[in-house]
């Protein structure tokens, strides 16, 4: 990743107000690069995007990605050079109680994104960031890779696979000749990270029961995932995006895993082991195996053997330095310290590991 490549860079992030969006608008705003953002209001109360100003140096617009004349005149008016489309609806159980507009936003989202793409010349590269569980999951011991297929038992995952299928079909039909912007899309695992409040993410249950004091619930303890810090997919999408922008994009314009080293994937149970043991939990009861009504998978992950290669991304954050970032990070929101100051240095300190590897 080039530090250089994004001063300057005109880029039209979705989602900006979310957990993820927030992280990757600040790295972008420290970087250089002129952001606009598209996006509904922040998910969560809290949420990172107001905590730590992320709006302020950047132009932030209330929009719904279901709405393209409001996203198309949007993206005309910035006339960026690169589009980072995360504007989804992210969560699996919720997906079972909204699934309408789970598709609506996942699926039909991405249409409206790659339409309002497709008429603003301006735009040269283009990623669609889905999932690691846009892949049919057939509860297999080692990770997928890029050419397995598309699938997913639930309306969330479901949706983003339908969602790489748009985003396939678009690049086929509208994105093949030259001087047409470059189109990838990008898979990563389950991100930690600090200022993540959403509803039925691990952590956050985690700093909810430290707060409240409560018995915390963990529903599936053996459940393995592709755990990573935030800062590590960003890291691959911001990557992908220059490799697309160059004069040989053509050439990276598919589909791209980002996930964590092998040893990387654990169970829920190792992970909530893994948090309490870098802050003080004490006062947290822990409730493990609490029956589920909806389908959750057992195994998932992620082969990046392709990015190694392909792009020279590696993942150079270990989970269990992940975790005591991630602890770090909710430490100083708990002592009501600066949250936008602490993001930014743990956005410089990972940047300078990956000048350093």
């Amino acid at each position: 990743m080039n530090r250089e490549f994004w001063r300057g860079k005109k880029v039209f992030v979705t989602g900006h107000t979310g957990f993820k969006g927030s992280w990757l608008s600040l790295w972008l705003q420290e970087m250089g690069a002129t952001v606009t953002g598209y996006s509904l209001p922040p998910p969560t109360n809290p949420s990172l995007f107001e905590m730590a100003a992320v709006g302020e140096k950047m132009r932030s617009i209330t929009g719904d990605v279901r709405d393209l004349p409001a996203l198309s005149e949007a993206m005309k008016n910035a006339q960026p050079d690169i589009v980072l489309h995360m504007a989804a609806q992210p969560l699996v159980r919720l997906s079972y109680k909204i699934p309408v507009e789970t598709y609506a936003t996942n699926v039909m989202g991405t249409v409206n994104c790659l339409e309002a793409v497709r008429h603003t010349p301006s735009v040269r590269a283009v990623v669609v960031i889905t999932t690691d569980k846009c892949y049919e999951n057939k509860e297999w011991v080692w990770g997928y890779r890029e050419n397995e297929p598309m699938g997913g038992h639930d309306p969330y995952s479901n949706s983003k696979g339908c969602a790489e299928l748009v985003v396939s079909a678009y690049r086929r039909s509208f994105f093949h000749t030259p001087g047409c912007a470059q189109i990838a899309s990008a898979r990563a695992g389950n991100v930690i990270g600090g200022g993540d409040f959403a509803d039925d993410r691990l952590v956050p249950d985690i700093v909810r029961a430290t707060q409240s004091r409560t018995t915390l619930e963990i529903r599936h303890p053996e459940a393995t995932r592709p755990w990573q810090h935030v800062l590590e997919p960003l890291s691959g999408y911001l990557s992908l995006a220059e490799k697309l922008y160059s004069t040989d994009g053509s050439k990276f314009a598919e589909g791209w895993n980002f996930g964590p080293h092998e040893s990387d994937a654990w169970p829920v149970k190792r992970v909530v082991e893994g948090i309490f043991s870098t802050w003080n939990t004490a006062n947290i009861s822990v409730q493990f195996g609490t029956p589920t009504e909806v389908h959750e998978a057992k195994w998932l992950a992620l082969d990046v053997s392709k990015a190694r290669h392909g792009l020279g991304w590696t993942p150079c954050l270990p989970l269990t330095e992940g975790l005591q970032w991630t602890a770090e990070w909710y430490h100083a929101y708990l002592k009501k310290k600066n949250v936008r100051e602490i993001t930014i240095e743990q956005i410089n300190a990972f940047t300078k590991k990956i000048v350093e590897r």
